[in-house]
């Protein structure tokens, strides 16, 4: 059994008004029923909902903005599957850590996670981590159904980890450290009721998605458009739906004489949020001999964003890329993205 093959199969771990919590009864049920015979495919949803802010702190070199939202049914991946997760009726809110790069306002999908206690009049309300997820609205966020204690003020205390993913140009050297914030967020269960719920009857179920929201004060998680990116660019291609753009890059600070970069920049179709916590193969030929055949590893860069990709040791200009998918995103997703990304594709790409 090959590496893919085995990845493949093994299963992986995988500016509103502040708002409350509402009537936890009539939230569970307000879902609407799941479109039936989905795609396999991003699909416009039933509805979408408003997302308010709890806070905003800096967590040592990270920014961390935290949000809510009515409590939400989401799917977990393991491996190639989805598993919904329903919401109960001690739910309260769907709390969404966003982090991100202050200089840059580059969103960082950090795969070591982050934590998330919350307390009140010094007392542990909740203390569990949020998972890595992407929403069609949201983007790419953690988050979680939390069950808070009525009306109040608590203490929102975060612990994001350090990055294990590669940084290179501007990020080199930041982010390996654990950063932590703690934010005050005044919970009204008025408030949360007033957040938008908006149902989309006549287009849900239809290839699509729903524009992402625009907050002023957290930036959205997006990887540059294909045509940004560094280097050459040697195609697209798409595969279980998502967006698979492949540069070569020649020309920079973090290479040296006789090196190249290979860049993946995985994607959803429509919106541009990445496709984080994959896994990737790679291999390159060059005047006819194969100059690379190993893993990707997971990177990001002010420039390619959140990618995958490996220092190539040749200096070709035009070199013949194969890229397998063993393993397709380990984030959890909300509506109209569980059914998309959970296939393990290959593509081919020739700078010829």
């Amino acid at each position: 059994m090959n590496r893919r093959e085995f990845l493949a199969s093994a299963a992986f771990a995988g500016t509103t008004v502040l708002a409350g919590c509402g009537s936890l009864s009539s939230q569970s049920t307000r879902a609407p029923p799941l479109v039936e015979n989905r795609p396999d495919a991003t699909y416009r949803p039933t509805h979408a909902e408003g997302m308010g802010m709890a806070g905003m702190a800096q967590a040592g070199e990270y920014m961390v903005g935290l949000s809510y939202s009515f409590p939400h049914r989401f799917w977990t991946v393991t491996g190639t599957t989805a598993e919904k997760v329903d919401i109960r009726s001690e739910d309260s809110v769907h709390l969404m850590a966003t982090i991100w790069d202050p200089e840059t306002e580059m969103v960082l999908p950090v795969s070591a996670g982050l934590s998330i206690t919350i307390e009140r009049d010094g007392e542990t309300v909740a203390d569990k981590s949020p998972w890595p997820m992407i929403s069609q609205n949201m983007g790419f966020h953690y988050g979680d159904n939390y069950a808070l204690d009525g009306d109040g003020v608590y203490q929102l205390s975060v612990r994001v980890n350090g990055m294990g993913e590669r940084r290179l140009g501007g990020f080199d050297g930041r982010f390996g450290e654990a950063g932590e914030a703690t934010v005050e967020f005044d919970f009204a269960q008025s408030t949360r009721d007033q957040l938008s719920f908006e149902e989309f009857p006549d287009s849900q179920g239809e290839r699509g998605a729903v524009d992402l929201m625009n907050m002023d004060m957290v930036p959205t998680s997006q990887v540059p458009e294909v045509s940004a990116l560094p280097g050459t660019v040697l195609g697209t291609d798409k595969g279980s739906d998502g967006v698979y753009a492949v540069t070569w890059v020649q020309d920079a600070a973090f290479l040296s004489d006789g090196e190249s970069y290979l860049a993946v920049s995985a994607r959803t179709p429509y919106n541009r949020v990445p496709l984080p916590m994959m896994s990737l193969d790679g291999s390159v030929e060059a005047d006819g001999e194969t100059v690379f055949d190993d893993a990707l590893t997971a990177g990001v860069h002010p420039e390619l964003g959140y990618h995958y990709g490996a220092v190539v040791e040749t200096a070709t200009q035009e070199p013949s890329v194969g890229v397998d998918v063993v393993a397709p995103p380990q984030v959890s997703r909300h509506e109209g993205y569980e059914t998309a990304f959970l296939t393990t594709p290959s593509f081919s790409f020739s700078g010829g």
